[in-house]
Order: structure tokens, then C-alpha cells, then sequence
């Protein structure tokens, strides 16, 4: 019988005897599917080090005129399109823009704004745009509104030339024409129709063709208004409200930004507060003065001063309501007292329409001289209670006097002199009246016997 016996090998012992396969580096091993040809040599003038050349010449130009050194290189991968043009384009194109007007400052301003700058064809097209403008001369702030506007909206020169013709055509003086090029978009400028109409608003409440270019070059921002979202609203708002076309004329001749720059129901809110006033004759009729138009423009002047330091409008009117001489002193005048409740009293605006007394008293005659009392005695130890906004606004010259100064006689000079009651002085010195007194006769016996007479008639 045989016996058969199970003979088993290390597993390390049965590799170790197979050849060894020859280790390579990883750089040198190849895929079998691609061709066993030796590498070609890559040229020394690939694409990338072409672009990378171009690039440095680019930027070592930019670098020249001051360009930011760290904004470089995202303002080249950012405007691939430079890359095409030769260094000599770009020099000749910074060379237009300087003969152009266009400082230093404007220079890297318009060339973050607007890459197309760089782009010859672009920029001599324009050049030759504003030659034929027909403006004495163009300023810096007007090339670098067009250059970057234009290409950001896709405005050819024509398309300028033709807004700029049409408004003179209309009566725009070139003064007026050039004053509506700085403010004005160049896609609002181009559309014809929409200036023509709002020319039209002007001819009717009676405007003429000179008084609309004064208009026009006093506030051309209106030209950028929608005419039926806010302009031919604001006119009809006019009309309902009864103001007759001179009352309109006057106040836009005078200054039309202050009518023409408000919204619909502005202008009723306003008026609506004049007709609610219950305060003296002497300070409405001071108020009506240059007619009900202008005092309403005025309350909208406060109230927008009043909202600028933080109030709603519905405080601001309110405030308005209570003390309406606000609308009789100069803006200037309340910006000066609020500025010194801010900054001087350490208040905040709020105050105001708990005491809006304070806006219609005298700041240099009342509130100073209390608060350097106050602060005086604060600082001294000379206050007992807290001293609020009523102390300086709503207690009489007199009886602040008497609570402040008149115990404290440092106080007198700081306050601004004395106020004392006045006291009934005689006007001669005592025994002066002897002098006058009339002399006295002794009667004659004739003096007598006419008496009795006289008397015995009377019986």
C-alpha cells in the first residue's frame, strides 16, 4: 500500500526562487499603449512663455504709470484681451488718454473702471467722438464718465453726438449742454423722446426757451426723473392743490431744485400743516410772506433737516406744529442749535421733540449763557438736582436769574450782566418841589369887598 506524504514549501522559500525583475525608476517607465519614440525637444518659443513675455512688457508699462503693484497681476488675467495688443498700442493709447486731460489719479481710476481704454481702436474712435462734440473744452471727469460708461452700455460716438445735437436743437445753451453731460447717464442722454417731454412740462406752466435752459443748467439732474413714475405726477399735484402757473414759474426760476427735487404727496403733507397752524398772526403772516408755494417748500426743507439727524417724519412735523418759528429762521441757524444739543449738551436729537422750544429761542442770547451757568455750577458742586432741557428752554429770563445766578454772584458775569426789577425813581431830588411852590400874596381890602360881592350874587 502506498503511503503518500504532503510536502508543503515556505511561501517565502517558493518566491525567492523566481528571477528577479529589474527595478526602474518611475520617470522611466512608459504605458504600453503609446509609441516607444524618443521624445521631441520642446522648442524654446512655446505659446506659454510667448504670453509670459507679453505679460512683462504689459506690466512693466502699467508699472511705468504708477499702476498699484499688487493689483497687477488679477488686472491682466482679469482682461485677457490686452494680451493681443502689442506694447506699443499700449503706450500710444496711455498717450491719448494724457493728451486727453486725464491726470494721474484719473488715469489708474479709469483704466481699473474701463480695460477697453487700453484697446487702440476703442479709444481713437472716441477720440475722434469728442473732437466733434462741438465743446470748447472737454474735461477730465466728462472722458472718463464716457469711456466707462460707454463701454459698459455699448454707446458709440454717433449715438452721443446725435443726444448733444438734439439739445441744442431744443435751446440748450452749450453751457447747459455740458452741465447735463457730467451728471447725466450716456443711455438717458440718448433717449430724445424722453427730454423732449420734459421739456414740454416746462413750456406748460409758462417757462420760455431761455428761462428752460436756466432751469436746465440750475439742476439738470431732473432730466434723469421718470417722467410718468415722478414728474407728470408732481405737476398734477400742482394743479390739485390750486398753485397757478406764476406761483410754479417763480419758485422754478428762483431755484428749481427745490420744487422739481420733491416726490408726490411731499408738497400736500406740507401744506397740510401750514393750514393746521394755531400760533400768532405776526409769525404766520411772517411765515406765508413769499406766498403758500415757498412755505411749503420751506417746511420740507426743516423736515428734511430734522429726519438728516435721525427723527421720522411724523416727530419732525410734529415738532414743526408746536413751535413753527422753526420755519422762519435760517436752516442754518437750526443746524447750529441741534449741532450744539448733540455735541456741546450731550442730548440726542430725541430731546427735541419732547422741548421743541429749543429750536425756536435764541442759541446765542439764552441756551449759551444758561449752559455755562449750569455747567459752572455742576462742575462746582453747586447743583443739588438734576438740571434738565426745561431749565434751559422753558423758565423766563427772570426766574432762571433768581434760581441760578442771583445766589451765586460768580455766576453774574457768566450769565451776561445783571436783571434786576426796575425800581420808581423821582425824577428831581428831594425838596426841589419848594422851589416851585407858588408864591403867596396878601389880600387888599379891595380884594375883599369884591369877594363879597361875588358872593352876595350867588344868594
Amino acid at each position: 500500500m502506498a503511503i503518500g506524504v504532503s510536502f508543503r514549501r515556505p511561501l517565502h522559500r517558493i518566491l525567492s526562487d523566481f528571477p528577479q525583475i529589474p527595478s526602474f525608476p518611475l520617470q522611466n517607465i512608459r504605458s504600453f499603449s503609446k509609441s516607444t519614440d524618443v521624445p521631441r525637444r520642446i522648442p524654446t518659443e512655446s505659446p506659454t512663455n510667448g504670453q509670459f513675455s507679453q505679460q512683462s512688457s504689459l506690466a512693466s508699462i502699467l508699472r511705468r504709470y504708477r499702476f498699484p503693484q499688487p493689483q497687477l497681476h488679477k488686472f491682466i488675467q482679469k482682461n485677457r484681451f490686452l494680451l493681443n495688443s502689442s506694447p506699443s498700442d499700449i503706450e500710444k493709447c496711455i498717450g491719448i488718454l494724457q493728451s486727453l486731460g486725464l491726470p494721474q489719479n484719473s488715469l489708474l481710476s479709469i483704466l481699473s473702471s474701463c480695460p477697453r481704454a487700453l484697446e487702440l481702436g476703442f479709444l481713437r474712435k472716441w477720440q475722434t467722438g469728442f473732437s466733434e462734440l462741438g465743446f470748447p473744452t472737454v474735461s477730465s471727469s466728462q472722458v472718463q464718465k464716457v469711456l466707462e460708461q460707454s463701454g459698459r452700455f455699448q454707446i458709440e460716438p454717433e449715438e452721443l453726438h446725435r443726444s448733444v445735437q438734439f439739445m441744442k436743437n431744443v435751446g440748450f445753451s452749450g453751457e447747459t449742454v455740458s452741465k447735463v453731460f457730467e451728471e447725466l447717464p450716456l443711455p438717458l442722454m440718448s433717449n430724445s423722446i424722453d427730454i423732449s417731454r420734459k421739456v414740454d412740462i416746462l413750456k406748460g406752466v409758462g417757462l420760455k426757451r431761455d428761462e428752460i435752459d436756466k432751469v436746465c443748467c440750475k439742476f439738470p439732474g431732473f432730466l434723469a426723473f421718470s417722467f410718468e413714475g415722478r414728474l407728470r405726477l408732481l405737476f398734477e399735484e400742482l394743479w390739485d392743490l390750486g398753485f397757478t402757473r406764476n406761483e410754479i414759474r417763480k419758485v422754478l426760476l428762483d431755484d428749481p431744485k427745490l420744487l422739481l427735487g420733491m416726490e408726490r404727496g411731499e408738497l400736500s403733507r406740507c401744506i397740510e400743516l401750514l393750514n393746521s397752524l394755531k400760533c400768532r398772526p405776526a409769525i404766520k403772516e411772517r411765515i406765508l410772506r413769499e406766498g403758500l408755494l415757498r412755505a411749503g417748500i420751506d417746511v420740507k426743507l426743516r423736515v428734511d433737516c430734522l429726519c438728516q439727524h435721525g427723527l421720522i417724519h411724523r416727530d419732525a412735523f410734529k415738532i414743526l406744529y408746536v413751535e413753527p418759528r422753526v420755519i422762519i429762521y435760517d436752516l442754518e441757524d437750526t443746524e447750529k442749535k441741534i449741532e450744539f444739543l448733540l455735541h456741546k449738551i450731550g442730548l440726542c436729537v430725541e430731546y427735541l421733540v419732547e422741548f421743541p422750544e429749543y429750536l425756536g429761542v435764541n442759541l446765542e442770547k439764552q441756551v449759551i449763557p444758561r449752559y455755562n451757568v449750569i455747567n459752572y455750577l455742576r462742575s462746582n458742586g453747586g447743583l443739588g438736582f438734576e438740571v434738565g432741557m426745561k431749565h434751559l428752554v422753558k423758565l423766563s429770563k427772570l426766574k432762571f436769574y433768581n434760581f441760578f445766578v442771583k445766589p451765586y454772584p460768580e455766576c453774574e458775569k457768566i450769565f451776561g450782566g445783571l436783571v434786576r426789577e426796575v425800581e420808581a425813581k423821582p425824577r428831581h431830588p428831594t425838596g426841589l418841589w419848594k422851589l416851585f411852590k407858588p408864591q403867596k400874596f396878601s389880600d387888599s381890602k379891595k380884594d375883599i369887598r369884591n369877594m363879597k360881592q361875588f358872593m352876595d350874587t350867588l344868594v
